[in-house]
């Protein structure tokens, strides 16, 4: 792992200094995430939700929702199917929250796969289609290399450019260090979610998150009469 290839795949200097620091040989994923609290919540926050990665809803929305997931979350499924649709409904496509992904790999090499391969179809701009496919065809048993492949083929994406990004494990260096990012931000289970930098831990019931939601969008009408222009 080197510091040019995470710059590179993190473009922003700021989040590309964190996972330097936090990466560095010969630190483990526990060290390195001791490592990153010496650095202000606030910047760690701001990495998550500012960082490139892929994301639902207004780039100006009032309220900022990360999720922390791994492929091989049960919950993390029940989030996708039954809360995750109703908050996208309600909130995500009226403007009022944007949505963003981050990998939380921390069962298992085939966890860590499943991450990088969707990665890998984030770079073809079809992240969401691979992620929905992940939790409808792959889940549990469904991610070995060659099954991840298939999803790709079956998606449209160009298979030789998918295998050779999967295969030469060009997304792992972006895969662990979300997760590390995570471990820093208190995350220690699947799904998780910082919204608006507060952190929130389990699959909650979609009333849940509408309560948080609302109450916070009522501190912001200002920005919600601007979207509404």
């Amino acid at each position: 792992m080197t510091h040019r290839r995470l710059a590179k795949s993190l473009r922003r200097p700021l989040m590309a200094f964190m996972v330097m620091m936090a990466v560095s040989a010969p630190l483990g994923t526990g060290q390195a995430a001791e490592g990153l609290n010496s650095i202000s919540r606030k910047d760690l926050v701001a990495a998550v939700e500012q960082g490139p990665g892929p994301m639902k809803g207004a780039a100006d929305a009032p309220v900022i929702m990360v999720e922390f997931s791994d492929f091989q979350c049960g919950y993390c499924r029940l989030f996708w199917k039954e809360t995750l649709p109703k908050i996208e409904d309600r909130y995500i496509r009226t403007g009022k929250v944007r949505f963003v992904y981050r990998h939380m790999a921390i069962r298992g090499e085939a966890s860590v796969l499943a991450g990088q391969a969707a990665s890998c179809a984030h770079e073809q701009g079809k992240f969401w289609q691979y992620h929905d496919m992940l939790w409808d065809k792959g889940f549990p048993l469904g991610l070995t290399s060659a099954r991840l492949k298939r999803y790709a083929a079956e998606l449209g994406l160009g298979e030789k450019r998918f295998a050779s990004c999967l295969d030469s494990g060009k997304q792992a260096d972006h895969v662990e260090a979300e997760t590390i990012l995570g471990h820093a931000l208190g995350v220690n289970g699947t799904p998780s979610f910082l919204v608006n930098g507060q952190l929130i831990i389990g699959a909650y019931p979609f009333e849940f998150f509408q309560r948080g939601l609302d109450g916070l969008l009522t501190k912001a009408p200002r920005e919600l009469s601007g979207q509404a222009k």
